[in-house]
């Protein structure tokens, strides 16, 4: 039988962190572990307890890695209504506060043997490989994508300047560039990087598949399918999109006289979210944060969503599998949504006025089988695979590209060695930046514990 291309997914959070980077993961492993073409190891961090109760929601904690595998599991199997068969594996990682993030310490491409080193996907390449200090994912994996998940150059550009931002530009485009052979970005909403492509390569939870069926029957059976109007679910941080609602809502007060919207979510910014809105006048309903699955929105009708900071909503994607109205700005990260009939999109506040007024006034149009496929994670997976040419790849490792042609030859050895000094560069660089993981985690894993730093670095470049 012929061996399996090997392909490990490295990502940057893990359930039961409900943020993107540990969701879509997970259900990518889960359905191309199902599609069976390759094997399939997902490889998410493993944090510290102090970490684990900043970060996971209800008190939920875990004394080890393999605890954390089996809810995990059993996550993704009541969302997926299947037996997944992909390996897991953990690297140690920590939360960091400032940068609001997890940090994998080490050298993390340990994890995968290299007789199993064929594909490495990794879920935010930027995030991965700021503070890389190891073995060059490009060296130990025949090949290497990127999936772009976040905009963190629009981010801090709002948060923070714009030279900080351009810095920021400048640094993920350099270790993409270095580090990766290919790059999917979710939508053109993200920078420009070397070598990429824009698909969506995400889908929805097949729960929200399931909502949207059952809207679709009472639809065609003449039941009243939505009895509530307009809500907007989102963590309740400025950047969310919550800044850009409260401005239109403000300056068009009068043309949307009675009406109304239920805010969802938790985050930092609550409180200051929950006075601006009680300035206006308008009737809006502040409330804490709940699973876009649960019953509650099932009645909404319309999600109203202005966030031009997300790369692609998950919340607009699961509002339309839902059969529901989206309202959202004309912007590259919606691109995805227009192709459905129940997205409607404005460019302006005097657009944005007309689209909530029709979208009230207008009945959902039932999803069809066509559309409800391409919001699956199986039509995902397709996109996927294509876009990342894996369909096309040959089962052997590669062999190094050989030409008859002495000037390109001398062109790709000029760029090979480019390439080499400039992640030479990077790896002296995080020798000063990275942090080595703790005796305790690396017992847990069951990992080499690393010596202690002895002046820059206590790793080894190759």
């Amino acid at each position: 039988m012929e061996k399996k291309q090997h392909i490990a997914i490295f990502t940057t959070a893990s359930i039961p962190w409900l943020t993107g980077t540990a969701v879509n993961p997970l259900f990518r492993a889960a359905y191309l572990a199902k599609d069976g073409r390759m094997k399939v190891t997902l490889v998410v961090p493993w944090l510290p307890l102090i970490d684990q109760e900043h970060l996971f929601p209800n008190n939920i904690t875990f004394d080890s890695h393999l605890e954390q595998e089996k809810y995990v599991r059993q996550w993704v199997e009541d969302r997926t209504g299947f037996v997944s068969n992909f390996n897991m594996l953990f690297y140690p990682g920590k939360f960091s506060i400032d940068k609001r993030s997890i940090l994998a310490l080490g050298d993390i491409t340990v994890i995968i043997p290299d007789v199993e080193a064929d594909i490495a996907v990794l879920e935010e390449p930027e995030h991965l490989t700021w503070y890389h200090h190891g073995k060059r994912w490009k060296e130990k994996f025949r090949l290497v994508v990127g999936i772009v998940h976040t905009n963190y150059w629009e981010i801090v550009r709002r948060e923070r300047n714009i030279m900080v931002a351009l810095l920021i530009k400048y640094i993920n485009g350099w270790v993409v560039d270095i580090y990766c052979h290919k790059v999917i970005r979710l939508s053109a909403a993200t920078q420009d990087l070397p070598r990429s492509v824009v698909c969506n390569v995400h889908g929805v939870n097949p729960k929200f598949l399931e909502i949207g069926l059952k809207t679709r029957e009472k639809q065609q059976n003449d039941n009243r399918a939505f009895r509530k109007g307009v809500y907007y679910i989102a963590k309740k941080l400025w950047n969310k999109g919550y800044k850009e609602l409260l401005d239109l809502l403000r300056d068009h007060q009068k043309e949307l006289s009675g009406f109304e919207i239920d805010l969802y979510g938790t985050g930092e910014d609550s409180a200051e979210i929950e006075m601006a809105a009680k300035k206006l006048e308008l009737a809006i309903g502040v409330h804490p944060g709940r699973d876009h699955a649960d019953p509650l929105f099932h009645d909404y009708k319309v999600l109203l969503n202005p966030s031009t900071t997300d790369v692609v909503c998950t919340t607009s994607a699961e509002a339309l599998a839902m059969g529901k109205i989206v309202v959202c700005a004309n912007h590259p990260s919606n691109e995805f949504f227009m192709q459905f009939p129940n997205c409607r999109t404005y460019d302006d506040g005097e657009g944005f006025v007309k689209a909530i007024l029709k979208a009230l006034a207008d009945e959902p149009a039932p999803l069809t089988d066509a559309q409800r496929h391409a919001l699956s994670w199986e039509a995902a997976t397709e996109r996927f695979l294509r876009a990342a040419e894996l369909d096309t790849l040959p089962t052997n490792k590669q062999s190094k590209t050989t030409t008859s042609e002495p000037f390109l030859s001398t062109s790709l050895n000029l760029t090979k060695k480019l390439e080499d000094a400039s992640a030479f560069v990077h790896f002296i660089g995080t020798g000063f930046l990275s942090s080595q993981p703790d005796e305790e985690q690396c017992k847990e894993l069951g990992l080499k514990v690393p010596p202690k730093k002895i002046g820059f670095s206590s790793g080894k470049w190759i």
